[in-house]
């Protein structure tokens, strides 16, 4: 996710606790926070595909 993107989701977060969005940023807010998400989850899922298990065979 883009740093502009990233700014302007605090930016709309901000402005939310001082007074009522538009229903245009309360939607673009919306979009940016499931762009977000799925950043976050893809980024997650790629470092946990490339984690290997191994069994020693040794008991914790």
């Amino acid at each position: 996710m883009s740093p502009e993107k990233l700014a302007r989701i605090s930016e709309l977060s901000r402005k939310s606790r001082i007074q009522s969005l538009s229903a245009e940023e309360l939607e673009e807010q919306a979009v940016l926070r499931m762009e977000y998400r799925q950043a976050v989850v893809g980024n997650l899922k790629s470092q946990l595909g490339q984690i290997t298990v191994v069994d020693t065979g040794e008991k914790v």
